[in-house]
């Protein structure tokens, strides 16, 4: 068992049995799968989102929405709908995953990227800083919210934060955004406990999303046609979804216990440094996975900052919750092309996915 500062590295079902747990952004991929373990926990789940984003979905083809309590929908932005709902189920731990999370899309819509990641958790901030019941916030923002420098090394919490991007811009304005309603209003120790947590370019079964590498391989694959890249050497903190996912379940579970103010800060849950690959190294795996032929066809990104480099130092993590990844970049691959094949094969994915999970979990201390 691996020993933190605060405590055993163990995740425990009597912590989260029958735990109050609203998931804002639970339509999305990583919002459906942290409902899908919570489920497995035996909390008692709430989900709080717009529509599911891409058809086909994980939402829908897992049916989750038979796992929650409610299943409300509703935009972040929309202070009134968002108050009403969270005082009426009065949840006691919160992941907020709500978001606009694509890159490029924010380059076309930069103001609705603003306006739903930063103003939508202004608005949420400003519900809890109303009510008694909320113990614990965890806010899921990203890897892109540094200054990135192109450097060697890995980005520590305290680094400096910066967007050359509006996506990156508008999560670091969401971890500046915490930082200050922490500072001025979440001080004492009867404050809902603030986090902010941040993980890496993550992969698993049921994403569809535009612009993400995973799902453009699995449409490349399923069609027989050519991958587009456009920075096959950039380096990606790659990590299967289940990791971030344990890091932010032990960070609320964690935190129950601890009295240190020190820990109320932005948290990074990366990849390990050995298990670095390019771009295209990932497509290759991810093609031989598939026993297919590897067909790539090169593009020019045009007016689009993307970085060469990037990756995540998580010794805040390891030292002080016991956390460290799991799976190798090749295991979560092959798990993930896994998903598809089995999803594709018209096979119960609500079934295989809560399998998947139990896999994982059994290789927790």
């Amino acid at each position: 068992m691996l020993l933190g500062k605060y405590g055993d590295s163990s995740m425990t079902s009597s912590f989260w049995q029958g735990k109050s747990v609203l998931v804002t952004g639970h339509t999305g991929f990583k919002g459906s799968w942290l409902c899908l373990w919570l489920s497995l926990l035996g909390a008692d789940i709430y989900g709080f989102s717009l529509d599911p984003p891409t058809t086909p979905n994980l939402f829908e083809i897992a049916h989750i929405s038979e796992l929650l309590l409610a299943d409300k929908r509703g935009d972040v932005r929309d202070l009134e709908t968002l108050s009403s709902y969270i005082i009426e189920i009065q949840p006691e731990i919160i992941f907020h995953l709500a978001a606009q999370p694509l890159v490029r899309y924010a380059y076309h819509h930069p103001l609705d990227t603003f306006a739903v990641n930063v103003m939508g958790t202004a608005n949420l901030l400003e519900v809890i800083r109303q009510c008694s019941f909320v113990k614990t916030v965890i806010i899921v923002t990203t890897d892109k919210v540094y200054a990135n420098r192109n450097w060697v090394y890995p980005y520590r919490e305290i680094d400096p934060l910066g967007g050359q991007d509006p996506y990156s811009a508008s999560k670091a304005m969401v971890e500046m955004l915490v930082d200050s309603y922490r500072s001025s209003f979440f001080y004492n120790e009867n404050s809902p406990k603030l986090f902010t947590v941040r993980a890496g370019n993550v992969i698993g079964g049921g994403d569809w999303s535009m612009d993400r590498l995973i799902p453009d391989c699995v449409r490349a694959l399923i069609g027989n046609i050519p991958i587009e890249l456009r920075y096959p050497q950039a380096i990606r903190p790659w990590q299967h979804i289940l990791e971030p996912l344990y890091g932010y379940l032990l960070l609320a579970e964690k935190s129950s216990i601890w009295h240190d103010i020190s820990y109320l800060t932005a948290w990074n849950f990366g990849s390990s440094s050995t298990q670095e690959k390019t771009v295209q190294e990932v497509v290759e795996s991810l093609f031989r996975l598939w026993s297919k032929p590897i067909m790539i066809n090169l593009v020019q990104s045009i007016n689009f900052h993307e970085s060469e480099t990037l990756r995540l130092d998580s010794s805040q993590a390891i030292d002080k919750l016991g956390w460290h990844p799991h799976w190798s970049v090749d295991q979560g691959l092959e798990v993930t092309v896994s998903w598809y094949k089995t999803w594709l094969d018209g096979e119960d994915m609500q079934k295989f996915t809560f399998k998947q999970i139990s896999d994982y979990q059994a290789m927790l201390p």
